[in-house]
C-alpha cells in the first residue's frame, strides 16, 4: 500500500473516532459552530456583531479551525477528502478580512460585563478535531529567518487514542492541546487589531499552559466583552520558534464568569497548581519586567504581601518563561507553585 493510501486510511479511521469521541465533550448550555457567518477572519474588532449572546456562568462548546488554506495543505500532502469542508467554505465565501491571518470563532456576547470588568474564562474540555496538524514557516517569519529563507510545511500526524504526535520515525511528542488565540474586543479606539500580535484584551497570547483545569482572566474593554477564540495546537514549545506549533482544529468547552470585583491591566492565568502573571512587549526584557510586576502585583493584592517580600518570592520561587517571540509582540509568563502558601488561611 502506497504511503498517501496508508495515510487516508488512518485519517478517515482516526476521524471517524474523534467524531464519536467529540459526543462525549461534557455537555454545554450553548454550541458555536465556525462557519462563514461565525469566523472573525485576521482580527480582533470592538465594531464585530456577536454570532452568539451568553450569560455568565454559562457553558460554551466552540469550534475552531487550523489557519492555513485548502490548497496549501493538499500541496504538503493532506488528502482532499481529509480537508474540512467548514475551511473550504470559509475560503470560498468569507470577504470581510483583518490584517492578521488566524481564522477565529467568534466574537460572543457576556451579558453583563462591561469596560473594566474582568472575563473569566474557564477551560474545560478541549478535543482534537482533526488527526493531523501542521507546522511551517516562511523566509520572512519565525525566531531565525536569516537561516532558513524558504517556505516549508509539514503534515504531521496526531495519535489521539495515546495523545501523541508522529513527528518523525522514533520521535513522538506528547499532545497538550489549547487554543493559542483567545481575547475580547480591544479598545474602541484601537480600531480593528491584527490577530497576531498579543495585546491587553489577550489574543494570540499563544501560551502553552492554558490547557484543560486551567482559567484565563481577561480585562474587559467594551459591554459585552466580545470574546474570540481560534489558533488551535495540539502542543507547542515555548517561544514557538518557528511561528507555528502543532497547529490543528480544535473543540473546546468554555466557560464564561464575569467579575466587578477584579480589575486588570493585561491578561492573567491560574492553573489548578500555578499562578500565571503576563508581560507583552515588542522587547522581550519589557515584556519579561512586566511578567514579573504583574505577579508582585497579584502578591500584594492577593496575599498581603509587601512589595520587597513579593520581590523576593518570584526571584526564589517563581519560574520565568519565554512564552513566545516571534508575534510581534512578544510574550514572557512567571509561573509561581500554589503548593507554597498555606492551605489555612
Amino acid at each position: 500500500m502506497k504511503k498517501s493510501a496508508q495515510f487516508l486510511l488512518l485519517a478517515t479511521t482516526l476521524l471517524a473516532s474523534l467524531a464519536a469521541q467529540a459526543q462525549r465533550l461534557p455537555k454545554a448550555q450553548h454550541e458555536l459552530l465556525i462557519t462563514p457567518a461565525t469566523a472573525a477572519w485576521g482580527y480582533y474588532d470592538a465594531a464585530a456583531q456577536p454570532v452568539l449572546r451568553i450569560k455568565s456562568g454559562e457553558t460554551v462548546q466552540v469550534h475552531t479551525l487550523l489557519t492555513s488554506s485548502p490548497t496549501r495543505l493538499e500541496g504538503a500532502g493532506v488528502a482532499p477528502a481529509q480537508v474540512e469542508q467548514s475551511l473550504r467554505d470559509i475560503y470560498d465565501k468569507v470577504t470581510n478580512k483583518g490584517p492578521g491571518g488566524h481564522i477565529l470563532t467568534g466574537p460572543i456576547f457576556v451579558e453583563g460585563a462591561e469596560p473594566g470588568d474582568v472575563l473569566e474564562v474557564r477551560i474545560k474540555a478541549i478535543e482534537l478535531a482533526i488527526p493531523y496538524a501542521y507546522n511551517g514557516f516562511g523566509p520572512k517569519s519565525g525566531f531565525i529567518p536569516e537561516d532558513f529563507g524558504y517556505a516549508k510545511m509539514k503534515i504531521i500526524p496526531l495519535d489521539k487514542k495515546r495523545m501523541v504526535a508522529d513527528f518523525a520515525p522514533g520521535i513522538e511528542i506528547p499532545l497538550h492541546p489549547f487554543f493559542g488565540s483567545m481575547g475580547v474586543a480591544p479598545p474602541v479606539a484601537m480600531g480593528r487589531v491584527n490577530s497576531a500580535p498579543p495585546g491587553i484584551f489577550g489574543g494570540n497570547l499563544d501560551n502553552k499552559d492554558l490547557v484543560v483545569g486551567t482559567t484565563l482572566y481577561l480585562p474587559v474593554h467594551v459591554p459585552g466583552a466580545l470574546f474570540f477564540v481560534g489558533d488551535g495546537h495540539a502542543g507547542q514549545g515555548n517561544g514557538e520558534v518557528d511561528i507555528t506549533a502543532l497547529e490543528t482544529s480544535l473543540v473546546g468547552n468554555l466557560e464564561f464568569i464575569v467579575h466587578k470585583d477584579m480589575h486588570l491591566t493585561v491578561p492573567r492565568a491560574e492553573t489548578p497548581t500555578h499562578y500565571i502573571s503576563m508581560g507583552l512587549n515588542e522587547d522581550l526584557t519589557l515584556a519579561s519586567k512586566q511578567a514579573v510586576r504583574e505577579m508582585i502585583d497579584f502578591l500584594m493584592k492577593t496575599k498581603g504581601m509587601t512589595k520587597d517580600d513579593a520581590y523576593m518570592l518570584c526571584s526564589v520561587a517563581a519560574d520565568l518563561n519565554v512564552t513566545q517571540v516571534v508575534d510581534g509582540t512578544r510574550g514572557a509568563h512567571m509561573l509561581l507553585p500554589k503548593s507554597i502558601f498555606d492551605k489555612k488561611k
